[in-house]
């Protein structure tokens, strides 16, 4: 039975429907079925076997058939050598920090980042393990070069940032960071290959939560680190083995069907999104909005250099209103769904308040609280229109 390869010279869109899918040799099937096994057969002498080894098929958390497609798929799109899936972005921010940091290490990260990764930089690794962080403004790379030390072994930055949206120059971060011997991580989730590919912009890592935009359905958790071959194997050995964090065969399942489906889905979130962000602009009861996709946002021209072809389907933006002025408001809305997550097929806003602790970071114009809000796939009419009946209900002025 011939197997199927789709390289480089296959399109974004035929890469995510056919990388990592070929037919089933045992039943004749078009898709990879789940094989939910957890254990595989061993050879004849297992005697010199290495059991914490992660090649090859022998305990599913040591990796899994599942795992090994969805790899395939999610390096070709991000336009990386390698990639390995772990249960959670949070596991993939882990195992790639847990590998690369030792005591006495030092590493500097954006101030505009995941909580997980906020508090993992922050708090764990340094008061644990005695790694050493610096937070710096990643939006100016004067900064960034100023943070590095004779020490510094990575520099850790997330663009769009979530959740103020702020914009990094990946490329200049990266030429920054080589110049002095440093790697560069980036968390790419806002974004998601489709928009920007920070390995290709130069970065050694590409970390993605794969439970938002590329499954995009909701329905299932997972998290991939992107690099070159030889430090994704260092990767496994040290944190996907040892950490235990690996990737179900179902979640790997879901996810691999939903990311054929990402190219189509950003195409409407990126449309919807920029639709939204021009109309709450318009509007009197809001503050700001945040957004790259706007020609007068701050990190519109880095982002119009390194994002393509659109800014993502996250905006953030605040009222002029008290604070439970803004749950109030939340309360009224129909089609958008209040919940955490990001990146559904549905649209979701979350209200942050004032009492995030990592409020001291943003820009003043987010200190009166303001929301995150994941733009969806409906019909954009339907989504500004409920955005318009609760402002209105909720007594806010309204511009038709």
């Amino acid at each position: 039975m011939k197997e199927h390869h789709f390289g480089d010279e296959y399109g974004f869109a035929t890469r995510a429907v056919h990388t990592g899918n070929d037919i089933d040799r045992d039943s004749g099937a078009i898709k990879r079925p789940i094989t939910m096994g957890n254990s595989y057969e061993l050879p004849y002498d297992p005697t010199d076997v290495n059991w914490s080894s992660a090649s090859g098929n022998l305990y599913t958390r040591n990796g899994g058939t599942n795992q090994k497609y969805l790899q395939e798929r999610i390096a070709s799109l991000e336009g990386g050598e390698d990639c390995i899936a772990l249960a959670s972005g949070v596991a993939a921010l882990s195992g790639l920090f847990f590998a690369l940091l030792n005591s006495g290490d030092h590493a500097v990260f954006s101030n505009v980042t995941y909580i997980a990764a906020y508090r993992l930089l922050n708090e764990l690794l340094n008061n644990k393990f005695g790694v050493e962080t610096m937070i710096v403004d990643a939006t100016d790379p004067e900064k960034v070069e100023a943070a590095i030390r004779p020490n510094t072994k990575l520099i850790h930055i997330e663009t769009p940032g979530n959740p103020t949206l702020s914009i990094t120059d990946i490329r200049a971060t990266a030429e920054i960071a080589h110049r002095h011997g440093v790697l560069l991580s980036v968390d790419n989730t806002f974004a998601s290959p489709y928009n920007q590919r920070p390995i290709e912009l130069g970065a050694d890592f590409c970390v993605e939560s794969l439970t938002k935009y590329i499954n995009g359905h909701g329905d299932s958790m997972g998290g991939a680190i992107i690099g070159r071959k030889e430090d994704l194997d260092l990767i496994r050995a040290v944190s996907q083995v040892n950490l235990g964090g690996t990737i179900s065969p179902f979640n790997a399942w879901l996810i691999m069907r939903g990311s054929v489906t990402l190219p189509l889905r950003m195409r409407a979130h990126n449309e919807n999104a920029l639709a939204v962000a021009k109309w709450l602009r318009e509007q009197p009861c809001v503050s700001f909005v945040a957004y790259p996709g706007l020609p007068d946002d701050v990190g519109h021209e880095i982002a119009k250099k390194q994002m393509s072809p659109g800014y993502g389907g996250m905006v953030s933006f605040g009222l002029r209103a008290d604070h439970d002025t803004h749950n109030r408001f939340v309360s009224h809305l129909n089609v958008i769904t209040s919940a955490v997550s990001l990146g559904h097929d549905e649209s979701l806003i979350v209200f942050l308040g004032e009492n995030d602790e990592r409020q001291y970071l943003y820009p003043e114009k987010f200190h009166n609280g303001f929301f995150r809000f994941s733009v969806g796939i409906e019909d954009c009419e339907d989504i500004i229109g409920d955005l318009r009946y609760a402002m209105r209900e909720t007594g806010l002025e309204v511009k038709d």
